[in-house]
């Protein structure tokens, strides 16, 4: 298994009580807390709230990238999800991290102070070096979008 250093500021009490930690040996997240300083709050059918995770960090490798990806069981069971798809922590940002839940139900969901609310995954970037061109290569597929490559 591959290792980074991560510095990281613990912001809330929340983490006194919890400890960040991989749940088993190869987990790939860290599980993400909510940070209330509340018991719980509420998010409405279609509604989305920023819950502060309380932590900020210090990725030591600036060609790593921190990716705040929802819970699965978090979304399949109540509907709640990371509502831009993913949040991406870039390695110069050291703010703490906020996770924006959308809850994708028809019913209102329930977030409790320091419950498991989305998972802190590390992986490579890359940034490319733009060539400006008037044609690109030809392949099969072409241009074809959404559905071209046929549904089986």
């Amino acid at each position: 298994m591959n290792k980074i250093n991560v510095n990281m500021k613990f912001l809330h009490p929340v983490w006194e009580e919890h400890k960040l930690a991989y749940a088993t040996e190869y987990s790939a997240g860290l599980d993400l807390r909510a940070c209330l300083d509340v018991d719980e709050i509420e998010i409405g059918p279609g509604e989305k709230a920023a819950i502060p995770a309380g932590v900020a960090i210090e990725i030591h490798e600036p060609s790593i990238a921190g990716y705040v990806f929802s819970r699965s069981g978090l979304g399949t069971k109540d509907g709640l999800t990371v509502s831009q798809g993913v949040g991406v922590i870039d390695p110069d940002y050291r703010g703490e991290i906020k996770v924006s839940l959308l809850n994708t139900s028809d019913q209102v969901r329930r977030i409790k102070r320091g419950q498991r609310i989305a998972q802190l995954v590390f992986m490579p970037i890359f940034q490319a070096n733009i060539l400006p061109m008037d044609e690109l290569g030809e392949t099969d597929r072409g241009a074809g979008g959404f559905g071209s490559t046929g549904k089986h």
